[in-house]
């Protein structure tokens, strides 16, 4: 039976951990802080538990230097359960939410003191007319998430802004000149601008914040699951930014969101659940409803504590390594270092290997390639994972709705590991050139 140590595990999520934490976990597991039981038994409205949030909170804000100001530019961190995907149909129900709440406010105000509820909604259901979601498809699971509005909300309402497919005959693996997106052109009418900063199944990443949305105006919302912590964020320019546990920050079981307390109670006005289903617009689960999340602190029901507690120690172990305060450039400076190794290979014997995204757009964190030619690619894909698997180099099979091969190089990878994969790919290419 092979050891941890020998080992590399490349999967895309669940993702490896720290071995440390997973030492730790396996004590906690059986008796936290000495409370003689464990910490999967314990009351997530504890005191225990209550410090566990705290701290994971305080860490992330530290490394992400979130703005703790209980005004409308400061932030809230809350954890949540059903994943990025859930998050896909949360942020549309609180975003949705939110235009409406904005737009008969405004409405309130035009007619004045003595309009009707009447008149005001009468306007209301002309204005709605107006409201759209934008979406940035890059990848699978942008796809997946504008999927989603169009089907809470209906087609109507959501543009996609861009569609990286129609540069590759159908397939993703580049990100359009932004020149091209056409977001919705007045961004009062646009409830939000969703984009998938790293798109896991088909090894896409945005390079940098669109410059587009920079002190646009627009209220942009991020998923961050694949990329979280792996590099320097400006979180002062998003509205919300979310992330599912499971990659880079510990396991499956938690969501990460973090969002602007302008989109939140008291200064964000929601109508009432009534007010839209005469509109036609969905109303959300209460458990994905941000401000509820927000107000029972991330325990409105059962939180998985155990989770939290996994995520704060690989943050603080990022706080621990951080370099003279750098926070989480430390972190970043290592993820481009291996992944420079792994694509330098890769272009080295690009005869062999074919990386799938434009160079403009391949991601840190999951490096996509093919081997071989149409007539002999499946033989040679197997022949490489199987290579791999007989020298503990797990985890590299791409994902079933692309095939090919995927590397996923999270944080919990370390730099001998990626060393060790790049010397296989080596060996690999070479044998391929002798044949």
């Amino acid at each position: 039976m092979p050891s941890r140590e020998e080992t590399a595990y490349f999967g895309a999520g669940p993702a490896p951990l720290p071995t440390s934490v997973l030492e730790k976990a396996s004590e906690v597991l059986l008796n936290y802080n000495n409370g003689g039981i464990g910490i999967t038994e314990i009351s997530h409205r504890s005191a225990d538990a209550t410090a566990i949030l705290e701290h994971t909170k305080s860490c992330l804000r530290q490394l992400y230097d979130i703005p703790e100001s209980k005004g409308p530019d400061g932030y809230e961190i809350i954890f949540l359960q059903g994943g990025g995907s859930g998050e896909f149909s949360a942020s549309v129900y609180h975003m949705t939410s939110l235009w409406v709440g904005r737009r008969q406010a405004q409405i309130k105000k035009s007619l004045g003191e003595g309009a009707t509820d009447d008149a005001v909604f009468e306007q209301l259901q002309q204005e709605v007319k107006k409201l759209r979601l934008d979406y940035l498809v890059t990848g699978s699971w942008s796809l997946k998430a504008s999927q989603e509005a169009a089907r809470l909300v209906g087609a109507e309402h959501v543009n996609v802004a861009t569609d990286a497919r129609k540069a590759r005959d159908g397939k993703f693996g580049v990100i359009l000149s932004e020149k091209e997106w056409s977001l919705t052109r007045n961004k009062d009418d646009s409830a939000m601008v969703y984009f998938c900063d790293n798109e896991t199944v088909d090894g896409v990443e945005f390079p940098s914040f669109p410059s587009t949305l920079a002190d646009s105006g627009y209220e942009v919302v991020a998923d961050m699951s694949s990329n979280f912590l792996s590099r320097t964020v400006d979180v002062k320019k998003y509205s919300a930014i979310f992330g599912g546990a499971q990659k880079n920050v510990g396991t499956a079981g938690i969501t990460i969101a973090i969002i602007k307390n302008s989109l939140l109670p008291p200064g964000a006005e929601f109508p009432k659940a009534e007010t839209l289903r005469k509109l036609g617009l969905p109303v959300g689960p209460i458990v994905l409803d941000w401000p509820t999340i927000v107000k029972n602190n991330s325990l409105y029901n059962t939180l998985p504590i155990f989770d939290v507690w996994i995520a704060g120690q690989v943050m603080q172990g990022l706080l621990d390594r951080a370099a003279d305060g750098a926070r989480i450039a430390t972190q970043q400076t290592e993820a481009e270092k291996k992944a420079s190794l792994i694509y330098g290979v890769l272009d080295k014997h690009n005869s062999v290997y074919q990386v799938v995204p434009d160079k403009s757009a391949r991601s840190r964190m999951n490096i996509c390639f093919r081997i071989g030619g149409a007539e002999d690619r499946d033989a040679k894909e197997k022949a490489f994972l199987s290579g791999a698997n007989e020298r503990l180099l797990l985890g590299c099979k791409g994902h079933r709705s692309v095939g090919g091969c995927r590397i996923s190089n999270y944080n919990a990878v370390t730099l001998q590991q990626v060393e060790k994969l790049v010397s296989y790919l080596e060996e690999f290419a070479q044998k391929q050139r002798v044949a």
